[in-house]
Order: structure tokens, then C-alpha cells, then sequence
């Protein structure tokens, strides 16, 4: 069985301005904004996520967004629990940051440190006020 903070939520503080180059806060900037997510089922148990954000704070930012979705989509599909298998994260045309992340799904608990609990991670998400869907 895991240890107690594997099924913690890993959402990170906010950056300071500067701690992410390209994507960090910057004096006079606007807020962020959440501009959607996309989810496409590779398999059973295998989902790939696509977010995206104008002006995150920091990588950490659009990473708990692309989180939050995912947590809550492996809960409509009555799936309890994630792990991270890779997130890619770039930037597109007039600056908009994409976050493309596969996480694998399970009704129990995987084996390993790296794993989400869906259902904490989504009250997380909505106790900071991170979109999940």
C-alpha cells in the first residue's frame, strides 16, 4: 500500500514571478485564463488530456489544471484513481500554453508513489478554483 501522501493532491504553490521562464508571471500581466480541456480515451484505462491557459503563472499552473480535468473525468468514467505517465508542455500561437498529459485509470489503488486520488483531488481543484471540466 502507498504511504499517506501518496494519494495527496500535488498541486503546487503559486510561482513567484520569474521562477518559469516563458510562462511566469510578469509585472502588469493579465490573470490567467482557463481555456478548456480535451479528453481522448487511448484505451480502457488510459486517457490523454489536453489543456489550455493564457498567462499561467507557472508550468505548475496549467500541470494541476490538466490534474483537475483528468481527476474528474476518471470519476465519470468510475475510475477512483490516476498515475501521471508523461506531460508535454508548449506554447502556441499568440501565446496561449497547451499542457498535453496521459494518465492511466483505475477503479483501486495502482501500485507505486505516484498516484491521484481522483475524489480528493477534485475537491482540491475546486476549493482553489481550478476548472474540472
Amino acid at each position: 500500500m502507498a504511504g499517506t501522501g501518496a494519494c495527496a493532491p500535488n498541486v503546487p504553490p503559486p510561482a513567484q514571478p520569474g521562477a518559469d521562464a516563458g510562462v511566469a508571471a510578469r509585472a502588469g500581466a493579465r490573470a490567467p485564463a482557463y481555456l478548456g480541456a480535451e479528453a481522448v480515451v487511448l484505451s480502457s484505462d488510459l486517457v490523454n488530456m489536453v489543456v489550455r491557459m493564457r498567462d499561467p503563472e507557472s508550468t505548475g499552473m496549467i500541470e494541476a489544471y490538466a490534474r483537475c480535468a483528468a481527476a474528474n473525468f476518471a470519476l465519470v468514467q468510475g475510475m477512483n484513481f490516476l498515475r501521471p505517465v508523461r506531460t508535454q508542455i508548449g506554447t502556441e500561437p499568440g501565446g496561449v500554453v497547451k499542457a498535453d498529459a496521459v494518465y492511466t485509470m483505475s477503479a483501486a489503488l495502482p501500485e507505486g508513489i505516484r498516484t491521484i486520488d481522483a475524489e480528493v483531488v477534485v475537491a482540491d481543484c475546486v476549493g482553489q478554483g481550478i476548472p474540472v471540466v
